[in-house]
Parts: structure tokens; C-alpha cells; sequence
């Protein structure tokens, strides 16, 4: 079932859980998911970072995504992450994602609101809600950045105050803030402040918050972070990370001469991804406790 963003987050919302937001670059991890939150019976959001263009574009795995979302039995949202450029989220728009996240954290905060503004009217036309982004996380949605080492002196914290001004201007469903995470594989144990959360709900009439950087976060802050406010987890590094592990233990368990066929690498690739998405949902959800 094809819902909008600001649908799926209502329903965490009203439960006072988080729904994941998993990435699909390929058929493979769209299938895990999707089963997954069948199985589970969970809402759920399939999403594509502009960034992962260059393994598929957007222009072959969106409509699939697409018409995986109307087949599904449970509620599915079709999501842009990561959007980094106007045209980019159009091109979202008429494939018919319900979602798109317009991704101006680089830019000055004069260009980024002016954007995220731009992106909303579009929006609208396609009846899609929109997440933007307020502070930095440091590394870029594909794990890297200008960040090294285990810190990260270039995350810049999301202010309370300066959010409840740009979600009042740009009429934004929901806010990525900046609290603590990274994207990519985690260099040491994240020092999250949920307090961030806490006061940006508190000044923006309660918007729901979005975490990225999810992949490494312990239960315990997940739960600490879903009750404080955040309603949409980003999840990807380490569901993929899963699946290649997968693979790789799969070809090794062949002997040296025995036929190594691409087909069952994919499968086991494919139900260790669904695996490791289900024990997240469980956590998202609340259903772990």
C-alpha cells in the first residue's frame, strides 16, 4: 500500500514509535525489505540517495520501487534521499515517489531555506512531503566526508531555536536533525545528545525528527532517541554489510573445484540483508522490549 511520507509518520507518531527508512540501490535489498515488513507487520519507507546513482540511476530502480510499494500489504512510503539538487527531486516527483528529501545542509542557511521552500511548492503539485536537513552529521550519505579519525570536527549540531524558524518558513513534514550520528560505519561510540531532539520537537510544535546515521546506534539509544522524538530512522551501512558478509561466507563454504553460481550468492546475500532489517524494525517499533 503507497502512502506519503507525512502519512507513515503519523502512524509512528500516534503509536509514539519509529518506522525505518531503509536504502534499496538494487532489486535485492528492495525485496529483503519489503518481506520483512510483511512479515513483521510494520510500516515501512524505501528510499534512494542521489548519491547511489552510479550503481543504478534512479530512472531504473524507482519505478520499482514504486510498484513494490502498491503490491505490498503493509503501508510503504517511496522515498528521495538525499536529494541535493532541485532537479534531481523532480525527477523523483514524476516517478511517483511520496517522499523526497531535499538535502541543503552544505549550503549557507539563507540557500538552504530558499531551497527547501522551492522544494515544498513542488512538492505539493504530486501530493509528497518533504524532509529537509538542519546542522550537519559531518560525513555525506555515502560514509564519507571531511571528517577522519574517530572525531568529527566538522558535525554541526542542529539549534532548537534556528529550526523552529525554518520549519515555520518552509512548511517541511519532517526534520533531519544533527544530534550525535554519522553516516557510514561508526569510528568509535557515538556521543548522541537527545536533548537536541527534545528541544527541537519542543520549538517546532513537535515535527517529527529523522536520524541519520542509524547503522551502529546501540538499542538502548534507539529507544532513548524514539522516545525523546525521533519517528524515521535512516538505516543502510550495516544492512548491506550484512549481505556482503553473507556472500562471502557462502563462496567460502564451496569446495575449491565446486560451481560458484552468481544466482545463489544473491540469495544468501538477500536473506541475511532481510534478517538484519528485521531485527531493526523490531527496535524501531518497540517490539523488542
Amino acid at each position: 500500500m503507497l502512502v506519503n511520507l507525512k502519512e507513515i509518520l503519523q502512524m509512528a507518531e500516534e503509536k509514539n514509535i519509529a518506522v525505518g527508512s531503509f536504502n534499496t540501490p538494487n532489486l535485492e535489498s528492495l525485496i529483503a525489505i519489503i518481506s520483512a515488513a510483511e512479515e513483521l507487520d510494520v510500516p515501512v519507507i524505501i528510499q534512494f540517495a542521489q548519491c547511489h546513482e552510479p550503481w543504478i540511476p534512479v530512472s531504473v530502480i524507482g519505478p520499482i520501487m514504486v510498484e513494490h510499494a502498491k503490491k505490498a500489504s503493509v503501508p510503504v512510503c517511496v522515498h528521495l534521499d538525499h536529494g541535493e539538487t532541485l532537479e534531481y527531486l523532480q525527477q523523483a516527483l514524476e516517478i511517483g515517489f511520496t517522499g523526497i528529501m531535499y538535502d541543503g545542509s552544505v549550503l549557507s542557511y539563507e540557500e538552504n531555506l530558499a531551497n527547501t521552500k522551492r522544494a515544498v511548492e513542488m512538492a505539493a503539485k504530486y501530493n509528497c512531503s518533504v524532509e529537509a536537513e538542519l546542522g550537519s552529521m559531518g560525513k555525506r550519505e555515502s560514509g564519507a566526508g571531511d571528517g577522519s579519525g574517530e572525531e568529527d570536527d566538522t558535525k554541526i549540531y542542529t539549534d532548537p531555536v534556528q529550526a523552529k524558524q525554518f520549519v515555520e518558513e518552509t512548511k517541511i513534514d519532517a526534520l533531519a536533525c544533527s544530534f550525535g550520528t554519522t553516516h557510514g560505519i561508526y569510528l568509535a561510540k557515538p556521543q548522541l545528545d537527545f536533548d537536541v531532539v527534545k528541544n527541537v520537537r519542543a520549538q517546532t510544535g513537535n515535527i517529527p525528527v529523522v536520524m541519520h546515521g542509524g547503522s551502529g546506534v546501540s538499542k538502548e539509544d534507539f529507544h532513548t532517541g524514539i522516545k525523546a522524538g525521533v519517528r524515521k530512522v535512516n538505516y543502510f551501512t550495516y544492512m548491506d554489510k550484512s549481505g556482503g558478509n553473507a556472500a562471502a561466507e557462502y563462496v567460502n563454504s564451496l569446495k575449491e573445484n565446486e560451481p560458484k553460481f552468481y544466482s545463489s550468492v544473491v540469495l544468501a546475500a538477500t536473506e541475511a540483508m532481510k534478517e538484519n532489517v528485521k531485527e531493526a524494525m523490531r527496535t524501531f517499533a518497540l517490539l523488542d522490549e
